[in-house]
């Protein structure tokens, strides 16, 4: 009976120590997730064609709304330029749109 009892004894031990080393085994053994490969940057944008153009529009269009709140009407001139600012603007448009290229 003693025999008997050493036995579930050994048993009993063996089971827990498996029970406890299994994770750490299946961790270990286990393969590692391979990382994902980094995505390819996108080809750098072709440069802006006609950046001073684009600055003048942009600056044309600043000169107006100052115009435009201006507190005096420029000895008479103020909606004449504001005027010119207009068809100025457009034709740097129409000349953008033209220069598809």
């Amino acid at each position: 009976m003693k025999a008997h009892r050493t036995i579930a004894s050994f048993f009993s031990a063996a089971v827990l120590v498996a029970a406890m080393a299994l994770p750490a085994a299946a961790a270990n053994g286990a393969p590692k997730p391979t990382p994902t490969p980094a995505a390819k940057p996108a080809p750098p944008a072709p440069p802006e064609r006609h950046p001073k153009i684009r600055e003048a529009i942009a600056s044309l269009r600043a000169s107006r709304e100052d115009l435009e709140h201006a507190a005096h009407d420029f000895g008479g001139h103020r909606v004449d330029a504001m005027h010119a600012i207009d068809e100025a603007i457009k034709q740097l448009e129409i000349c953008l749109k033209y220069d598809k290229d």
